[in-house]
């Protein structure tokens, strides 16, 4: 009885030394209990209308973390030394209903142990889930979207929930205290008049151009001073194609990566209770557009980690 415990010890720990899954987001994985930031990969593209493939974003994502440094000389952190667990990818439905409800009540799950949530999509229409389980007081949050694209009509080609509607849902069911959106350059007039009906601001990538990146980090501050809560989504085409060609609806004219880095970097604080990187197609490219995200990911946790010990 002895020798056979002590073989079913020892195979445990063979087991544990020697095998581990090997398209962990950044390649170092804490158990969930001890974790700080969890990963979550939703393979989601259902309602897509340009190009299709934001399904395979998330291990696209993942597999280029494991092949870039992880010291940021933004912030001086080293995501090797951050506590991160990857959960894996959640079980999508193509019903689009279903799967954000899934969605919410894994985040719950998350943010009730916690842990901050990081989501890897997927297409955009995944963060209203994310939101959804977030379980903030909504009057004192901002929602931050870097993104060429409102996302604000009211519905596209039959669908009121999509890529191309969800920011409009999530202020009518949510009521953020305020939407951000940065990186704007691609809208309708439908947008654009609900966006001014209801006091949805934004910030154009030709504006952005003009004022430079720190004025535009100044201002974004000064919007966000009184909210207590912070969310914050990247839709990776916010990027110009020349920098991420590879995103389900690519917009000439976009920011270029320095620059958005430093902007991005301003706004990830102590108050930033989770946030979203989606809309990589790695199909399109031959892996760019997945380092990016997962660069924009790595600086993100790295910057969030300085606020929250600083």
């Amino acid at each position: 009885m002895f020798k056979a415990k002590l073989k079913e010890v020892m195979w445990m720990g063979f087991r544990e030394l020697f095998v581990s899954q090997p398209n962990v987001f950044s390649g170092f994985q804490k158990a969930f209990e001890e974790a700080d930031y969890v990963v979550l990969g939703v393979s989601f593209d259902v309602t897509s209308t340009f190009r299709t493939g934001a399904r395979f974003g998330p291990n696209a994502i993942r597999m280029a973390s494991l092949n870039i440094e992880t010291y940021s000389f933004r912030s001086g952190v080293d995501v090797e030394d951050l506590r991160i667990h990857d959960l894996g990818d959640l079980h999508v439905s193509t019903d689009t209903e279903q799967t954000l409800e899934r969605l919410a009540k894994v985040v719950r799950e998350i943010r009730e142990a916690g842990k901050m949530p990081v989501v890897i999509g997927g297409e955009h229409t995944i963060t209203l889930g994310v939101l959804k389980g977030l379980d903030v007081d909504f009057s004192q949050t901002a929602i931050v979207s870097f993104d060429a694209h409102l996302d604000l009509r009211d519905e596209f080609m039959g669908l009121k929930l999509s890529h191309t509607t969800f920011m409009r849902r999530a202020n009518e069911q949510l009521k953020p205290a305020k939407i951000l959106e940065v990186g704007t350059r691609a809208v309708c007039k439908e947008e654009l008049e609900y966006a001014k009906k209801v006091g949805i601001e934004f910030f154009t990538a030709h504006q952005i151009r003009k004022m430079g990146s720190e004025k535009t980090a100044n201002r974004l501050l000064k919007e966000l001073e009184k909210c207590k809560n912070l969310y914050l989504s990247i839709d990776v085409d916010v990027l110009d194609p020349a920098y991420a060609p590879a995103v389900q609806n690519p917009e000439p004219e976009g920011l270029d990566a320095p620059t958005f880095l430093d902007i991005l970097g301003s706004v990830c604080d102590k108050r930033v209770v989770g946030f979203d990187v989606v809309e990589v197609a790695p199909n399109f490219d031959q892996g760019v557009t997945a380092i990016q995200a997962a660069k924009v990911i790595f600086e993100m946790l790295c910057c969030i980690e300085k606020a929250k010990k600083g």
